[in-house]
């Protein structure tokens, strides 16, 4: 049985909650945030200083919002507690490199969560790829602006996704990119922006986002050689269009998606991690790193 804390019990941080709490493999013994929202049957702690003292924690989930992540990791790690930090690892790289040199130093195990890499339909199209030439990537993620978010952009809340999801799904390193962003309707940060990308290969990439669409829209379309794949990250259906023709006919096939929550399948594979030191579909921080870069150059 892994001690786990959740640090941070805002909208992600009940997420992990509520996923965890159906996990029989660990044992949440803290929970900690600077306002008790609700009542858990778990102790709640406002001071991480406090939770440090009293409790014994082998792991900890870090929600806070992203500015504050540098200084809990830190904390924690100098504990010898193992972390999944939320994406991105940090508000930028200088931060994200403190918490990298920490974690060597320390010899603490830190994964960073990228959970749309545990979308059953994304590791469902990995899987289609992997013998396949590809073309394209083009990665569609838009919808209403979140209330909630005030820290960061577009690009630092969004983006980040798809550009970790470009390289996961690729296995290729992005080489070049172009980033053009607008502020409409937030306060202080962007809204809205298209990036570019070429990477190995000559493979190109691109995301649309946003935070101006009514509705939630979260596509992945891959061009191969051999075939045209289309996911949608809302409903986990993934449909493949190959065997084109000169009179525009082509054949459909609908690829089997075993579907479940992201989260949870995040959860096993950081619980098995720390068990086994097996890092299966995780990001680790040069990875976020990589993705900080390029969302805040």
């Amino acid at each position: 049985m892994i001690n786990i804390a959740i640090i941070g019990l805002g909208v992600m941080g009940k997420n992990h909650y509520r996923v965890l709490s159906e996990n029989k493999e660990v044992n949440i013994v803290a929970l900690c945030d600077i306002v008790k929202s609700k009542e858990y049957s778990q102790p709640f702690y406002t001071d991480i200083n406090k939770m440090l003292e009293n409790e014994s924690i082998d792991a900890a989930i870090v929600a806070v919002p992203t500015f504050l992540h540098k200084d809990i990791a830190l904390m924690l790690i100098e504990k010898k507690i193992d972390l999944l930090i939320e994406k991105p690892v940090a508000s930028n790289e200088a931060d994200a490199l403190k918490i990298l040199d920490a974690v060597k130093k320390n010899n603490v195990k830190c994964v960073i969560g990228h959970v749309e890499r545990f979308n059953p339909v994304v590791l469902s199209l990995k899987e289609e790829l992997k013998d396949k030439e590809v073309y394209s990537i083009s990665i569609t993620r838009v919808g209403p602006f979140p209330p909630r978010i005030a820290d960061v952009g577009v690009l630092t809340d969004l983006s980040v996704h798809d550009i970790d999801l470009i390289r996961f799904i690729s296995s290729k390193e992005i080489l070049k990119q172009s980033i053009f962003k607008s502020k409409k309707i937030h306060n202080h940060y962007e809204d809205n922006a298209v990036l570019s990308f070429q990477l190995e290969d000559e493979v190109i990439a691109s995301i649309t986002t946003n935070w101006l669409t009514p509705f939630k829209k979260r596509k992945i379309e891959v061009a191969c050689k051999e075939a045209y794949y289309e996911a949608d990250l809302i409903t986990q259906d993934l449909i493949e269009y190959s065997h084109y023709h000169t009179n525009n006919t082509y054949v459909v096939r609908n690829c089997f998606v075993k579907k479940d929550e992201p989260l949870k399948k995040e959860h096993e594979a950081f619980l098995h991690y720390l068990k086994s030191g097996e890092n299966t579909n995780l990001s680790g921080i040069q990875d976020s790193i990589i993705t900080l870069q390029i969302a805040n150059s």
